[in-house]
């Protein structure tokens, strides 16, 4: 592992959402998305990952919900819902869904690793077959 993923262990891919500015705080700090989740006492981090696993309206509801409790911002008490949808948008990419009309299966690229192990595993047994069968074994 390089030298930075021990200084900062966390995936950069919630850093934009994270690092995202709420508002200020009575004291006139500025507050992001990370500060507002860590008084909450809550792990930002992971819920930055619960709410991008959600769809963009149930990650939204939740997040408004999440910042209509924090009292540190007055200005979070009137403009929640619009400053969490914005802020939504800046979690990364939902993954694809389960398909319906795929009967349950992923929509995802083959297991080539275990395709190739398979493949090689067969080979071998044809192979101990065709040379178990010829004359000069030994017997």
């Amino acid at each position: 592992m390089p030298a930075g993923g021990i200084l900062y262990p966390h995936s950069p891919e919630f850093d934009r959402f994270l690092q995202a500015f709420v508002g200020e705080d009575r004291k006139g700090n500025a507050v992001t998305v990370l500060s507002a989740l860590a008084r909450l006492k809550l792990e930002p981090w992971e819920e930055a990952a619960a709410l991008a696993a959600l769809e963009e309206k149930a990650a939204g509801s939740r997040l408004e919900m999440l910042l209509s409790q924090f009292r540190d911002v007055p200005e979070l008490k009137q403009d929640s819902g619009t400053l969490a949808r914005e802020l939504t948008r800046l979690l990364p990419k939902r993954r694809k869904r389960l398909r319906a009309d795929s009967g349950g299966v992923e929509n995802r690229p083959a297991n080539f690793p275990g395709l190739i192990w398979a493949v090689l595993t067969i080979f071998f047994l044809i192979v101990q077959l065709i040379l178990a069968g010829t004359p000069g074994t030994g017997q």
